[in-house]
């Protein structure tokens, strides 16, 4: 590897922002390399079936359309270098990204670099990923449909989710460790007034029970100890997410979640610096957000480079 060399474009992350990030950089004819620690597609390369990215009238899985986006990328010239990013120096000229692999200079640094959903931290939870747990009521409710699912957590995004399985499945229970939901008030009335949706408060999930799929749950409540049980096909964790900025820390401004602040231009607080996918400030976090902020922060960054600013 050259370690003079100078890129026009750094992307962290192979997900669908950064490879789409990738191919419209390339197609500008920038000189683009992605950062990738494992392997193209990020979270979404862990979801069996997505049936809500356009043109894929049946649907298709996550690996499959990650591995299609990369191949597009370098088709046009993109590259694509597997190494796991060490230091990050934002401010710099050019910025400056060390990994496992060396040293990678840019002009401008595309941050793709996603959040992961917070987990149960119960036994057998990982294997049963697919198989009755999920962590996306957008990405997976309709495989719940007319069925029973129970949804974990209190904030907005549980409530957001249970409403959504509300219109979907048979029956939704809602487990919140506390008596009341953290929720905004905007959410209270709908959830109240939807006939199939039960609370469980004062309650967490001890053990995930299952067979060859997820079979139901057990509930431990929180004030006296008890504990029950509840059959259910699915659960829906909604207990929020850990962005992957730990590296920005100290040199971009995140907001109180952790998250990334860039709004739709994706530019960061840090001029040359974007932010696109899960890993920034948004209200919806699904594939098609992600990719419309790759191209949109290679439009920022074209503009950055002409103006030498």
């Amino acid at each position: 590897m050259n370690n003079n060399r100078v890129y026009d474009m750094l992307v962290v992350g192979g997900g669908p922002g950064g490879y789409t990030a990738a191919l419209y950089a390339a197609r500008a004819g920038l000189d683009i390399v992605v950062l990738e620690k494992l392997s193209a597609g990020g979270q979404m390369a862990l979801t069996e079936q997505i049936d809500n990215y356009p043109g894929f009238e049946n649907g298709i899985d996550g690996y499959s359309l990650a591995e299609k986006m990369q191949k597009q990328a370098e088709r046009f010239g993109a590259r694509s270098e597997y190494a796991e990013v060490l230091r990050m120096d934002l401010t710099a000229v050019p910025k400056l990204v060390e990994t496992s692999e060396g040293i990678f200079r840019g002009k401008t640094v595309v941050l793709a670099t996603g959040a992961d959903p917070r987990t149960l931290g119960v036994a057998g939870e990982a294997e049963l990923v697919g198989r009755g747990v999920a962590y996306c009521a957008a990405c997976d409710g309709m495989f719940y449909k007319g069925k029973t699912v129970v949804v974990v957590g209190g904030g907005n995004s549980a409530a957001a989710d249970a409403l959504l399985l509300s219109r979907v499945a048979k029956k939704v229970i809602l487990v919140h460790r506390r008596d009341a939901l953290r929720a905004t008030k905007i959410y209270h009335e709908p959830l109240a007034q939807a006939e199939n949706v039960e609370f469980r408060w004062n309650s967490t999930v001890s053990a995930l029970l299952s067979g060859d799929r997820l079979t139901g749950v057990r509930l431990r409540d929180t004030v006296t100890g008890e504990e029950s049980v509840v059959d259910c096909d699915g659960v829906f964790v909604s207990v929020g997410r850990q962005p992957a900025t730990a590296l920005a820390a100290g040199q971009l401004s995140l907001d109180k979640g952790g998250y990334i602040v860039a709004g739709e231009t994706t530019e960061t607080s840090v001029p040359g610096v974007y932010a696109v996918g899960d890993v920034r400030t948004k209200p919806l976090r699904q594939v098609v957000t992600a990719v419309a902020d790759g191209a949109v922060a290679v439009h920022m960054a074209e503009e950055y480079i002409a103006g030498g600013i």
